[in-house]
Protein backbone atom coordinates (compact mmCIF):
# COMPACT_ATOMS: atom_id res chain seq x y z
CA UNK A 1 0.00 0.00 0.00
CA UNK A 2 2.70 2.46 0.94
CA UNK A 3 4.06 1.56 -2.15
CA UNK A 4 0.95 2.46 -4.30
CA UNK A 5 0.66 5.85 -2.32
CA UNK A 6 4.16 6.39 -3.09
CA UNK A 7 3.63 5.90 -7.02
CA UNK A 8 0.33 8.01 -6.48
CA UNK A 9 2.41 10.65 -5.04
CA UNK A 10 4.35 10.96 -8.58
CA UNK A 11 1.85 10.53 -10.66
CA UNK A 12 0.39 13.95 -8.56
CA UNK A 13 3.24 15.86 -8.88
CA UNK A 14 3.40 15.68 -12.76
CA UNK A 15 0.52 16.72 -13.09
CA UNK A 16 1.21 20.12 -11.02
CA UNK A 17 3.08 21.63 -14.55
CA UNK A 18 1.69 22.51 -17.50
CA UNK A 19 2.65 20.60 -20.60
CA UNK A 20 5.53 21.84 -22.45
CA UNK A 21 4.47 22.92 -25.90
CA UNK A 22 6.63 22.52 -29.14
CA UNK A 23 8.87 25.63 -30.82
CA UNK A 24 7.33 27.66 -33.51
CA UNK A 25 9.31 29.82 -35.77
CA UNK A 26 6.74 32.21 -35.90
CA UNK A 27 7.91 33.12 -32.25
CA UNK A 28 10.91 34.07 -32.74
CA UNK A 29 10.81 37.89 -32.46
CA UNK A 30 9.71 40.56 -30.92
CA UNK A 31 7.54 43.60 -32.07
CA UNK A 32 10.38 46.52 -31.33
CA UNK A 33 6.83 48.89 -30.55
CA UNK A 34 8.52 51.42 -28.47
CA UNK A 35 11.70 50.16 -27.08
CA UNK A 36 14.88 52.31 -27.08
CA UNK A 37 17.32 52.11 -29.00
CA UNK A 38 19.71 49.41 -29.14
CA UNK A 39 23.62 50.47 -28.01
CA UNK A 40 25.51 47.21 -26.29
CA UNK A 41 25.01 43.40 -27.16
CA UNK A 42 25.02 40.94 -24.23
CA UNK A 43 26.15 37.52 -23.95
CA UNK A 44 25.03 36.18 -20.87
CA UNK A 45 24.92 32.88 -19.33
CA UNK A 46 21.17 32.03 -18.73
CA UNK A 47 19.71 35.02 -20.24
CA UNK A 48 18.43 36.32 -23.62
CA UNK A 49 15.61 37.56 -25.38
CA UNK A 50 12.07 36.35 -24.56
CA UNK A 51 11.88 33.88 -27.50
CA UNK A 52 12.31 30.40 -28.18
CA UNK A 53 15.23 31.89 -30.64
CA UNK A 54 18.10 29.71 -30.74
CA UNK A 55 19.73 32.98 -30.61
CA UNK A 56 20.32 33.66 -27.41
CA UNK A 57 22.08 37.40 -27.79
CA UNK A 58 20.39 40.26 -25.73
CA UNK A 59 20.05 43.31 -27.26
CA UNK A 60 19.60 46.36 -25.19
CA UNK A 61 19.92 50.38 -24.32
CA UNK A 62 22.70 50.28 -21.94
CA UNK A 63 21.30 52.95 -19.86
CA UNK A 64 17.27 52.03 -19.59
CA UNK A 65 15.70 50.16 -16.36
CA UNK A 66 15.70 45.95 -17.14
CA UNK A 67 12.92 43.45 -16.56
CA UNK A 68 14.16 39.84 -16.28
CA UNK A 69 11.12 37.63 -16.51
CA UNK A 70 11.38 34.29 -15.13
CA UNK A 71 9.32 30.77 -16.12
CA UNK A 72 8.06 28.42 -14.32
CA UNK A 73 8.06 24.28 -14.19
CA UNK A 74 8.02 22.96 -17.88
CA UNK A 75 8.40 26.69 -19.10
CA UNK A 76 10.49 28.37 -21.51
CA UNK A 77 11.61 32.34 -22.89
CA UNK A 78 9.18 32.14 -25.32
CA UNK A 79 6.49 31.50 -22.32
CA UNK A 80 6.55 35.01 -21.50
CA UNK A 81 7.12 36.56 -25.36
CA UNK A 82 3.55 37.98 -25.04
CA UNK A 83 4.66 40.14 -21.59
CA UNK A 84 7.52 40.96 -23.04
CA UNK A 85 5.85 42.02 -25.87
CA UNK A 86 3.40 44.26 -23.87
CA UNK A 87 6.70 45.58 -22.08
CA UNK A 88 7.85 46.71 -25.23
CA UNK A 89 4.67 48.48 -26.56
CA UNK A 90 4.88 50.55 -23.25
CA UNK A 91 8.68 51.65 -24.39
CA UNK A 92 10.18 48.88 -21.43
CA UNK A 93 13.02 46.43 -21.94
CA UNK A 94 13.24 43.02 -20.65
CA UNK A 95 14.85 39.64 -20.74
CA UNK A 96 14.31 36.12 -20.31
CA UNK A 97 16.24 33.65 -17.88
CA UNK A 98 16.06 29.73 -18.91
CA UNK A 99 17.03 27.24 -16.63
CA UNK A 100 16.74 23.48 -15.99
CA UNK A 101 13.39 23.78 -14.27
CA UNK A 102 14.44 20.01 -12.75
CA UNK A 103 17.07 21.19 -11.02
CA UNK A 104 17.64 22.03 -7.43
CA UNK A 105 16.22 25.30 -6.68
CA UNK A 106 18.92 27.17 -5.13
CA UNK A 107 21.33 26.12 -7.67
CA UNK A 108 18.84 27.89 -10.14
CA UNK A 109 18.53 30.98 -8.26
CA UNK A 110 22.51 31.22 -7.84
CA UNK A 111 22.69 31.13 -11.98
CA UNK A 112 19.92 33.76 -11.75
CA UNK A 113 21.30 35.68 -9.21
CA UNK A 114 24.86 34.93 -11.57
CA UNK A 115 23.17 36.59 -14.47
CA UNK A 116 21.91 39.64 -12.62
CA UNK A 117 24.83 40.61 -11.89
CA UNK A 118 26.77 40.62 -14.81
CA UNK A 119 23.95 42.49 -16.13
CA UNK A 120 24.45 45.11 -13.85
CA UNK A 121 27.96 44.78 -14.22
CA UNK A 122 28.02 45.09 -18.26
CA UNK A 123 25.66 47.95 -18.28
CA UNK A 124 24.79 51.29 -16.70
CA UNK A 125 21.13 50.14 -15.47
CA UNK A 126 19.42 52.28 -13.08
CA UNK A 127 17.04 49.33 -11.80
CA UNK A 128 16.29 45.73 -12.89
CA UNK A 129 12.99 44.46 -12.00
CA UNK A 130 13.42 40.39 -11.77
CA UNK A 131 9.32 38.73 -11.98
CA UNK A 132 9.29 35.39 -11.20
CA UNK A 133 5.86 33.39 -12.09
CA UNK A 134 5.16 29.95 -10.44
CA UNK A 135 8.14 27.89 -9.55
CA UNK A 136 9.94 30.57 -11.12
CA UNK A 137 8.79 32.90 -8.39
CA UNK A 138 10.63 30.67 -5.99
CA UNK A 139 13.70 30.70 -8.50
CA UNK A 140 13.18 34.54 -8.72
CA UNK A 141 13.01 35.41 -4.98
CA UNK A 142 15.79 33.07 -3.65
CA UNK A 143 18.13 34.97 -6.21
CA UNK A 144 17.76 38.22 -4.72
CA UNK A 145 18.92 36.73 -1.02
CA UNK A 146 22.21 36.58 0.53
CA UNK A 147 23.85 33.69 -1.53
CA UNK A 148 27.16 31.61 -1.47
CA UNK A 149 28.16 33.41 -4.41
CA UNK A 150 31.87 33.18 -6.06
CA UNK A 151 33.25 35.65 -6.73
CA UNK A 152 31.16 37.88 -4.63
CA UNK A 153 29.04 40.28 -6.33
CA UNK A 154 29.93 43.65 -6.80
CA UNK A 155 28.94 46.51 -4.87
CA UNK A 156 26.49 48.38 -7.88
CA UNK A 157 24.13 51.13 -7.59
CA UNK A 158 21.17 49.12 -9.63
CA UNK A 159 18.33 49.44 -7.23
CA UNK A 160 16.70 45.78 -7.75
CA UNK A 161 13.02 45.33 -7.70
CA UNK A 162 11.20 41.79 -7.31
CA UNK A 163 7.75 40.70 -8.69
CA UNK A 164 6.44 37.21 -7.93
CA UNK A 165 3.40 35.12 -9.53
CA UNK A 166 1.66 32.35 -7.92
CA UNK A 167 4.28 31.18 -6.59
CA UNK A 168 4.20 28.22 -3.73
CA UNK A 169 5.82 29.56 -0.50
CA UNK A 170 4.26 27.53 1.43
CA UNK A 171 5.65 24.42 0.48
CA UNK A 172 3.47 22.23 -2.71
CA UNK A 173 0.66 20.07 -0.92
CA UNK A 174 0.99 17.43 -3.34
CA UNK A 175 4.41 17.19 -2.52
CA UNK A 176 4.18 16.66 1.30
CA UNK A 177 4.59 12.78 1.14
CA UNK A 178 8.18 13.67 -0.50
CA UNK A 179 9.01 15.05 2.52
CA UNK A 180 8.19 12.59 5.11
CA UNK A 181 11.90 10.56 5.40
CA UNK A 182 10.27 8.61 7.87
CA UNK A 183 8.96 6.46 5.01
CA UNK A 184 11.92 5.97 2.92
CA UNK A 185 13.24 2.61 4.72
CA UNK A 186 9.09 1.90 4.87
CA UNK A 187 9.54 1.97 1.02
CA UNK A 188 12.37 0.47 0.73
CA UNK A 189 13.76 3.79 -0.52
CA UNK A 190 11.43 3.88 -3.44
CA UNK A 191 9.53 6.73 -2.14
CA UNK A 192 12.58 9.06 -2.84
CA UNK A 193 13.43 7.71 -6.30
CA UNK A 194 9.91 8.21 -7.82
CA UNK A 195 9.83 11.92 -6.35
CA UNK A 196 13.12 12.82 -8.30
CA UNK A 197 11.58 10.51 -11.13
CA UNK A 198 8.86 12.60 -11.32
CA UNK A 199 10.86 15.79 -10.46
CA UNK A 200 14.51 15.70 -11.06
CA UNK A 201 16.41 17.24 -7.99
CA UNK A 202 14.42 19.71 -7.09
CA UNK A 203 12.22 17.09 -5.14
CA UNK A 204 14.10 18.26 -2.12
CA UNK A 205 13.02 21.87 -2.27
CA UNK A 206 9.31 21.98 -2.72
CA UNK A 207 7.89 20.36 -0.16
CA UNK A 208 6.84 22.38 3.43
CA UNK A 209 9.60 20.43 5.41
CA UNK A 210 12.00 21.54 3.22
CA UNK A 211 14.98 23.70 4.41
CA UNK A 212 14.32 26.01 1.25
CA UNK A 213 10.66 26.47 2.49
CA UNK A 214 11.18 27.27 6.41
CA UNK A 215 14.31 29.17 5.49
CA UNK A 216 13.63 31.42 2.68
CA UNK A 217 16.36 34.19 4.01
CA UNK A 218 16.36 37.87 3.75
CA UNK A 219 16.47 39.93 0.79
CA UNK A 220 19.40 41.81 -0.14
CA UNK A 221 19.60 45.57 0.70
CA UNK A 222 20.06 46.16 -2.60
CA UNK A 223 16.39 45.05 -3.53
CA UNK A 224 14.08 48.17 -2.88
CA UNK A 225 10.51 47.20 -3.11
CA UNK A 226 8.75 43.21 -3.41
CA UNK A 227 5.27 43.20 -5.01
CA UNK A 228 3.94 39.62 -4.03
CA UNK A 229 0.82 38.50 -6.62
CA UNK A 230 -1.02 35.42 -5.16
CA UNK A 231 -3.73 33.70 -7.63
CA UNK A 232 -7.40 32.45 -5.65
CA UNK A 233 -7.35 30.01 -8.50
CA UNK A 234 -10.76 28.12 -7.13
CA UNK A 235 -12.99 26.76 -9.99
CA UNK A 236 -10.43 28.04 -12.51
CA UNK A 237 -10.66 26.50 -16.12
CA UNK A 238 -7.66 26.70 -18.99
CA UNK A 239 -9.39 24.85 -21.29
CA UNK A 240 -13.38 24.23 -21.76
CA UNK A 241 -15.48 23.16 -24.46
CA UNK A 242 -19.27 22.93 -24.97
CA UNK A 243 -19.31 24.42 -21.49
CA UNK A 244 -17.32 22.21 -20.06
CA UNK A 245 -13.80 22.43 -18.31
CA UNK A 246 -11.90 20.05 -20.45
CA UNK A 247 -8.68 21.04 -18.07
CA UNK A 248 -8.56 22.80 -14.85
CA UNK A 249 -6.22 26.32 -14.35
CA UNK A 250 -6.19 25.44 -10.40
CA UNK A 251 -2.66 24.78 -9.69
CA UNK A 252 -1.49 26.26 -6.13
CA UNK A 253 -4.30 27.02 -3.66
CA UNK A 254 -3.87 30.25 -1.41
CA UNK A 255 -2.74 28.14 1.50
CA UNK A 256 0.53 27.12 -0.69
CA UNK A 257 1.04 30.70 -1.46
CA UNK A 258 0.99 32.48 1.52
CA UNK A 259 4.11 32.57 3.62
CA UNK A 260 4.72 34.81 6.69
CA UNK A 261 8.29 34.19 6.43
CA UNK A 262 8.30 36.06 3.09
CA UNK A 263 5.23 38.35 3.82
CA UNK A 264 6.78 40.18 6.54
CA UNK A 265 9.70 42.12 5.01
CA UNK A 266 8.51 45.64 5.32
CA UNK A 267 9.32 46.43 1.50
CA UNK A 268 6.75 43.51 0.49
CA UNK A 269 3.65 44.77 -0.56
CA UNK A 270 1.03 41.94 -1.44
CA UNK A 271 -1.98 41.76 -3.82
CA UNK A 272 -4.10 38.98 -4.22
CA UNK A 273 -5.78 38.36 -7.55
CA UNK A 274 -8.88 35.73 -8.26
CA UNK A 275 -7.56 34.08 -11.55
CA UNK A 276 -6.11 30.81 -12.90
CA UNK A 277 -2.90 29.92 -12.71
CA UNK A 278 -1.86 30.07 -16.27
CA UNK A 279 -4.42 32.66 -16.84
CA UNK A 280 -2.61 35.49 -15.09
CA UNK A 281 0.28 35.38 -17.43
CA UNK A 282 -1.74 34.73 -20.21
CA UNK A 283 -1.00 32.23 -23.12
CA UNK A 284 -1.60 32.00 -26.56
CA UNK A 285 -5.29 32.10 -26.62
CA UNK A 286 -5.60 34.06 -23.24
CA UNK A 287 -4.43 37.89 -22.57
CA UNK A 288 -3.44 38.29 -19.22
CA UNK A 289 -5.56 41.58 -18.25
CA UNK A 290 -5.46 40.68 -14.69
CA UNK A 291 -1.63 40.57 -14.64
CA UNK A 292 -1.46 44.14 -16.63
CA UNK A 293 -3.67 46.00 -14.29
CA UNK A 294 -2.12 44.63 -11.46
CA UNK A 295 1.33 45.89 -12.79
CA UNK A 296 0.34 48.60 -14.20
CA UNK A 297 -1.72 50.06 -10.94
CA UNK A 298 1.70 48.95 -8.92
CA UNK A 299 4.02 50.89 -11.15
CA UNK A 300 5.77 47.93 -12.65
CA UNK A 301 4.40 48.25 -16.39
CA UNK A 302 3.90 52.22 -17.57
CA UNK A 303 0.24 53.12 -17.85
CA UNK A 304 -0.74 52.85 -21.53
CA UNK A 305 -1.69 56.70 -22.60
CA UNK A 306 -5.10 57.17 -23.43
CA UNK A 307 -4.97 57.66 -27.22
CA UNK A 308 -3.10 54.40 -27.35
CA UNK A 309 -5.54 52.06 -25.63
CA UNK A 310 -7.13 50.91 -29.06
CA UNK A 311 -3.39 50.05 -30.40
CA UNK A 312 -2.78 48.25 -26.83
CA UNK A 313 -6.09 46.25 -27.80
CA UNK A 314 -5.38 45.13 -31.39
CA UNK A 315 -1.52 44.12 -29.84
CA UNK A 316 -3.18 41.97 -27.03
CA UNK A 317 -5.57 40.13 -29.30
CA UNK A 318 -2.88 39.66 -32.23
CA UNK A 319 -0.09 38.61 -29.37
CA UNK A 320 -2.21 36.21 -27.41
CA UNK A 321 -4.51 35.09 -30.68
CA UNK A 322 -7.61 36.18 -28.21
CA UNK A 323 -10.49 36.61 -30.17
CA UNK A 324 -12.60 36.80 -27.72
CA UNK A 325 -10.52 39.96 -25.93
CA UNK A 326 -10.73 42.02 -29.47
CA UNK A 327 -14.60 41.97 -29.73
CA UNK A 328 -14.58 43.02 -26.23
CA UNK A 329 -13.33 46.75 -27.07
CA UNK A 330 -10.11 48.97 -26.40
CA UNK A 331 -8.37 47.67 -23.35
CA UNK A 332 -9.34 49.97 -20.18
CA UNK A 333 -7.49 50.04 -16.80
CA UNK A 334 -9.75 49.29 -13.54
Amino acid sequence: MRRMAALITVLVLLGGCATREPLDAAYFEIEPGRLPAVDVTLNIPGLGPCTDNPDRSLRLDSSQPVNVLVHGCFGSAGQFRGLAQVLAFNGQQSACFTYDDRAELTRSATDLRRAVDLLAAQTRAPQITVIGHSQGALVARKSLTELALTPPPPAGQTDLRLVTISGPFAGIAAAQTCGKTWLYPLTLGLLPASCYLATGAKWADITDSSRFIREPGALVPQVSRYLKIDTDERGSCRREKDGRCLQADDVFSLAEQRSLLVETDARTHRVEERAGHVEIVGDKHVSPIKLITILQNQGVLHATAPDRLAAFSLLLARVYQDDAFLNTGAFTRR
